[in-house]
Order: structure tokens, then C-alpha cells, then sequence
């Protein structure tokens, strides 16, 4: 009996220490597990956050490779008016006739105020050249105009103008300088140097520009008919394109319908 006693006392004891350390056990789980979890994702922020911190993120840090279009796609420039615009074109002769201008970017419009001729824009000392080949008709090496004046016949300031073989006059003005040679009754060919564009005349103080007119040959001092009597633009836009569009049915017309006239406008 005292046997089976001692033997129930040493069970109990032995239950009493397992249950023990199960209590134990489950408050140190309890205690340390979510702690240690907690403690490893705070840690795995930090890391994220310097991470972050150290690396900008793509919205932050530009791109080392150009995009297709930013390398090979050129923009373009629209003008809500019709312009015409190159940058140093390499342009051509064809059918005897070219574009008057070289060496230079330039910009013209398809309007003249006033009376038919064209204004093309561009920087003072480009290339004034002959559009076709012919004979030196009337050369103005004086700048005469007078500020706050109207005299239409100074008003162009530095001027060259040929008779082309076509019959066609062609005219230049607000140039800065004549080429060495040009005069009267000499012969010149087509892109021949004529002068440098400039902003003589009553051009001075605006945006320098050649003004270019087409008319019929008149007498000398007749400077309202060789002003410009045909809008020269459809003959620009083909000439800079290689297309030797020619100007005298236009101009023949032009002069059967109003002849040489009296002036009427800047007179």
C-alpha cells in the first residue's frame, strides 16, 4: 500500500513538472514569436525605406536613352499662315530659273500689303542672286529714303533690277550692298550674285528682308510698275522646289489689262 502511495506521489510530481513547463513554454512562444515577426517586418521597411531613399524612382530620374521620336523624328513648325520655310536648302536651277536667294534660311509668306510683290525674310548680308538670266535694268547704289516721308520711288532704299530673257522684270530691294559690277545693260546669269539683303530704305529698323517683285520692263523711273505687278510667291514656291515655273503668261496678262498706269498706292 505504502508502495503504490509513493508511486501515485511520484506521477503527480512528474505531472506537476511536465504541466509546468508546457505553461512555460507557451507564455515564452506567446511572448517572443509576434515580437520577433514584428521586429523582422520593421526591419524589412527600414531596408525598404533606405532603399527607396537611396534610389530616386523613375518619375525622379530622367531616362539615359532617347526615345525614337527625340532621336530620329524632327519636329515641325506650323504656321497658321501659308509660309513658306527652309534651313540653308541646297536649291536647284531648273527650266532657267531659281530661287533668289542663297546661302541663308528664309521665310515668305503668300501676301504683300497693298499691291502685288513679295516680302522674303531673311538675315542681313545672305546671297541676292539673279532668278534667271538676263540684262541689269535700273540700280540704286544710294540709300535716299527719308524717314517719315511717303516717296514711294526711294522708299526701296538699295535696289538691283534685270530683264530676264524671258521678258520678265525682276526686282530686289532693301539690299545692303550691290555686287562689284552690277550696272545697267550688263549681262548676268542665272544665280549670279546681284547683292546682299540688307534693310535699306524704309526697311531700316524692321526685320530685314528682301523685297522681290515681278513686272513687265517700262521706262527708266517707272519704280510703281517695277515695284511689283504679279505676286511672285507661286513662282518662289516652285522655284525652291526645282520646278522652273515661269512668270510670263502671268505678267504678259497682267500688262495688257493695266499697261503702265499712273501710281495709286505709297506714291
Amino acid at each position: 500500500m505504502k508502495s503504490r502511495l509513493t508511486r501515485f506521489a511520484l506521477l503527480g510530481i512528474a505531472i506537476a513538472v511536465a504541466l509546468a513547463g508546457m505553461v512555460a513554454f507557451i507564455h515564452v512562444s506567446a511572448s517572443t514569436g509576434p515580437t520577433a515577426q514584428s521586429s523582422q517586418v520593421a526591419a524589412a521597411s527600414s531596408s525598404a525605406a533606405d532603399t527607396s531613399a537611396a534610389s530616386p524612382s523613375p518619375t525622379d530620374s530622367p531616362s539615359l536613352e532617347p526615345t525614337a521620336s527625340a532621336s530620329r523624328s524632327p519636329s515641325v513648325a506650323v504656321s497658321a499662315t501659308p509660309t513658306a520655310k527652309s534651313k540653308i536648302p541646297n536649291l536647284p536651277i531648273a527650266g532657267g530659273y531659281t530661287f533668289p536667294i542663297r546661302g541663308c534660311s528664309f521665310a515668305y509668306s503668300h501676301y504683300h500689303h497693298d499691291y502685288p510683290a513679295n516680302d522674303i525674310y531673311v538675315a542681313i548680308g545672305c546671297s541676292f542672286v539673279a532668278p534667271t538670266s538676263g540684262v541689269v535694268d535700273e540700280v540704286s547704289l544710294t540709300d535716299k529714303w527719308a524717314k517719315g516721308t511717303r516717296n514711294g520711288a526711294t522708299r526701296g532704299g538699295l535696289t538691283v533690277s534685270i530683264v530676264g530673257n524671258d521678258g520678265v522684270r525682276y526686282y530686289g530691294a532693301h539690299l545692303s550692298a550691290v555686287a562689284a559690277g552690277i550696272r545697267p545693260g550688263v549681262h548676268v546669269t542665272v544665280g549670279q550674285l546681284l547683292g546682299k539683303t540688307g534693310n535699306s530704305g524704309n526697311a531700316k529698323g524692321e526685320k530685314p528682308h528682301l523685297h522681290f517683285g515681278i513686272s513687265w520692263p517700262t521706262a527708266a523711273g517707272i519704280w510703281w510698275v517695277r515695284r511689283g505687278e504679279v505676286y511672285p510667291w507661286p513662282y518662289l514656291d516652285a522655284w525652291r522646289s526645282g520646278n522652273g515655273k515661269s512668270p510670263v503668261g502671268a505678267v504678259a496678262a497682267k500688262h495688257k489689262a493695266v499697261g503702265d498706269g499712273p501710281c495709286t498706292v505709297y506714291c
